[in-house]
């Protein structure tokens, strides 16, 4: 999850300096066709602008989340008692919608508006995992995560109907519960298992981000291929489209090709096959596909047949799905047949869904952040109002101080929240400021 702090410091809401003690989190979304968060985050920071203010917006272009107030900080989000205690979060939404009278809209390209949906949806879920494990908060407890419509039901907001009336109207089948599910599933590293089985499930939102998979190729594999690295994000999406964790396709294939050095491996790069699919005895070839893409979907699509009933979103290019027992694996742990209940699973080796569950867990460890600097450097800060942090993230206190227009030494570098290429230490010792508004000179 990319975060990046754009504080309305003239709007109303942020002016008027209210805090609150955090008891819950509410989802909204926009209710007008506009992707980009960068609009909203321009529009609303005016003094003028006196109707609304949120915590935090959430673009529909690529789910980069502009946080606008401090998380304890009152909101103006749902128009009730609800700003008293929830942190307000808006998703932005398709601009290929048009609303045609309250909540109800026409949709001109429901494939992309379906995609802007979804990546709104993940980015929601990391957010609001995060934000859980801030406030020590059960996103399983009764009204604790609520959306807009929700929380009118409870008489904690004004009469809304988002952001279900925009999931329903798309044809997405998510819901609140199943959000609830997925932000708890991923405040735990991975997704919950079916009711009274352990185990990681493999339908869900991934948790893993592509910048942690390709740090962690890199790391075992130094000569991995570049067509390898481009083509990690393909997992993500790929995986969006059928509701598969595409973390948990990426690692498997990483188990099945010697992560993509293809020592030992029954498949090669040129065949565009990552799983060892149709490879179903010594010395066969198995299957191969045209493009990265097709072979990446195929997988996806095969991990969903062993690990659901519900039918494929798109067109099926798995040449195996018919064989597979429909949701007999619905955790990654039951993939290998010693392990299944039923005996049928992906690979007859022992411990193959461990397997796989341990090379998860060791990308979810990685940090895909940016590579370490040499220090010192001088930057140069042309804003006047850049913050200075208590820490390398926008998850640390305010100093209340800023740096104001000119030349700086930074003397350490560090990864954090709210910043796309890290944050840099002072030498001043007055603390952290975020490098994307600081030129290296």
């Amino acid at each position: 999850m990319k975060l990046i702090e754009s504080i309305l410091t003239k709007n109303p809401c942020y002016t008027a300096g209210r805090k609150i003690t955090v008891k819950g989190l509410m989802l909204h979304s926009v209710g007008c066709p506009q992707p980009s968060a960068q609009v909203f985050v321009r529009n609303w920071n005016k003094a003028s602008y006196d109707r609304a203010c949120v915590h935090a917006f959430i673009d529909g272009n690529d789910g980069t989340v502009y946080q606008c107030l401090s998380w304890n900080h009152r909101g103006w989000h749902c128009g009730a008692s609800g700003n008293n205690t929830h942190i307000g979060v808006e998703m932005c939404e398709p601009g290929c919608i048009k609303y045609t009278g309250g909540a109800t809209f026409t949709c001109s390209d429901l494939a992309t508006a379906q995609a802007v949906a979804k990546r709104t949806y993940q980015a929601a879920v990391e957010l609001f995992a995060m934000l859980c494990q801030k406030f020590n908060l059960d996103p399983l407890g009764d009204g604790v995560i609520v959306s807009h419509k929700e929380g009118c039901k409870r008489g904690i907001a004004s009469n809304h109907g988002d952001p279900e009336h925009l999931w329903t109207q798309l044809g997405l089948p998510y819901t609140m519960d199943a959000f609830r599910k997925a932000v708890k599933a991923a405040m735990g590293g991975g997704a919950a298992a079916p009711s009274g089985v352990s185990g990681m499930k493999i339908m869900g939102a991934a948790v893993a981000t592509a910048e942690q998979m390709k740090a962690y190729i890199k790391a075992k594999n130094p000569k991995v291929a570049q067509s390898v690295l481009d083509m990690v994000p393909l997992y993500l999406s790929e995986g969006a489209a059928e509701g598969v964790r595409g973390d948990i396709a990426f690692a498997q294939s990483c188990l099945e090709t010697g992560n993509f050095g293809f020592a030992g491996s029954a498949v090669t790069l040129d065949q565009n096959n990552f799983c060892g699919m149709g490879v179903t005895a010594n010395g066969l070839k198995g299957n191969s596909f045209s493009t990265a893409q097709l072979g990446i979907r195929a997988q996806v699509q095969h991990l969903k047949a062993y690990a659901s009933t519900e039918p494929l979103k798109g067109e099926c290019i798995d040449p195996r799905f018919k064989y597979v027992a429909r949701g007999c694996a619905e955790v990654v742990e039951w993939l290998g047949q010693q392990e299944n209940p039923q005996g049928k699973g992906w690979a007859t080796g022992a411990g193959y869904g461990e397997k796989i569950v341990t090379i998860l867990k060791s990308i979810l460890a990685t940090d895909g952040g940016t590579a370490p600097t040499a220090v010192p450097f001088k930057v140069r800060v042309t804003a006047t109002d850049l913050r200075i942090r208590t820490g390398p993230g926008t998850d640390t206190a305010m100093t209340g101080k800023f740096t104001g227009a000119g030349v700086f030494t930074i003397t350490e570098v560090k990864d954090g929240p709210g910043s796309a290429k890290g944050w840099g230490r002072l030498k001043s010792g007055a603390g952290w400021i975020a490098l994307d508004f600081a030129q290296k000179i």
